[in-house]
């Protein structure tokens, strides 16, 4: 006689706040920021919402939590490169990030405890601009103008009505059929012979426009 042996279940993963703010990212990630709360997130990990107090203070604590860790996944300036190289790619890994997390893109800049590796970042940027020759001043300028084109183009990215370059062409098609081509015909050639073709990437546009930025930063970084 066989005896059915029953499967065990595997230990219980303990909570701690890193699972808590882990779980809270793939949660708004999926389902957006607004539908989080303490509760739907209890259920996603299988535990009373009570619980996740122990880790988090109140739902304004995990969402500095979380914004410190998308901030976690933000490249810092690299040392060893130019200022311009090391804030190219800090833009391109911070764009990177809000694509991956768009739901933190009103958020990053807006917590009023703002955790240690948020702090670390913004720290490391200013001031690499400003061991660079940047006055407070410029350094201040340029962060802004930085952080307002890479979460400004973040939002705009996200609002597109497509995500690929094949959905592109597919859009551009569907527009051109709803509108007189004649009366707009800078629009049509645009959509026509740019957007409309194939490979079309509007992300490419990210770093064209990064760079008009960065040349200007340098005409003004010799000047002051």
């Amino acid at each position: 006689m066989s005896m059915r042996t029953v499967p065990r279940e595997g230990p219980r993963v303990p909570l701690s706040r890193e699972r808590v703010l882990r779980a809270a990212i793939a949660f708004a990630d999926e389902k957006g920021i607004e539908s989080l709360s303490m509760r739907k997130l209890g259920q996603e990990l299988g535990v009373e919402a009570m619980s996740l107090y122990k880790h988090v203070a109140n739902k304004d604590d995990m969402l500095d939590g979380m914004v410190d860790v998308v901030f976690s996944e933000i490249d810092l300036p690299p040392g060893g490169t130019d200022w311009r190289t090391a804030m190219r790619q800090r833009a391109i890994s911070a764009r990177a990030a809000l694509s991956r997390h768009p739901w933190a893109i009103g958020l990053t800049e807006s917590r009023m405890k703002p955790g240690p590796t948020n702090l670390r970042h913004h720290d490391s940027v200013i001031g690499r601009l400003r061991e660079e020759g940047f006055s407070i001043v410029m350094a201040m300028h340029a962060y802004s103008a930085l952080d307002s084109y890479i979460y400004g183009f973040a939002l705009q990215e996200q609002s597109l009505p497509f995500d690929t370059p094949d959905q592109a062409g597919e859009v551009s098609e569907t527009m051109l059929s709803q509108f007189p081509t004649d009366e707009y015909p800078y629009l049509t050639e645009t959509m026509v012979e740019h957007v409309g073709k194939s490979g079309y990437d509007y992300a490419d546009e990210f770093e064209f426009g990064l760079d008009l930025i960065l040349d200007g930063l340098e005409k003004l970084r010799e000047k002051q």
